[in-house]
């Protein structure tokens, strides 16, 4: 199965991974896994004042900040994986990622607002799964 495994680096995050890798049937070679982070854009006027090569190392230290601690989970799990940074709006850029590279499933982690909340707030995850052809598995 191809899995794309979007990641924040939040707490919510984290009890992604804990709940793949409590369940095998996530785990192992049976799988081909991409994890994407997607880094919000800078300002369009700030970015317009800055050398392009400031702004990707500012897009590339963010990331790594993030993709860093997931590249030693994926390590520990002995699974291997493609890791992708992306810019902009994070559910925009997830639920193209999916639909665009094809992938089984999506598997990502939730807050859990409730349906409330999300009126109110607005919430990635839900964002991703209206715009999103791929199936989603969310974990809260």
């Amino acid at each position: 199965m191809k899995i794309l495994v979007a990641v924040d680096g939040s707490a919510y995050t984290k009890r992604m991974l804990a709940y793949l890798a409590a369940h095998e049937e996530w785990l192992g070679e049976l799988h081909d896994y991409t994890v994407v982070h997607v880094v919000p854009a800078v300002p369009p006027r700030a970015a317009a004042v800055l050398d392009k090569a400031v702004l990707k190392a500012y897009y590339d230290d963010e990331a790594e900040k993030v993709l860093k601690p997931i590249r030693n989970f994926m390590g520990k799990q002995g699974l291997k994986a493609e890791f992708l940074v992306k810019v902009g709006h994070a559910a925009d850029v997830i639920a193209a990622s999916a639909t665009k590279g094809k992938y089984d499933l999506l598997i990502m982690g939730s807050r859990g607002h409730g349906a409330l909340g999300n009126l109110v707030l607005g919430s990635v995850a839900t964002k991703v799964m209206a715009h999103c052809e791929t199936p989603v598995l969310l974990v809260r």
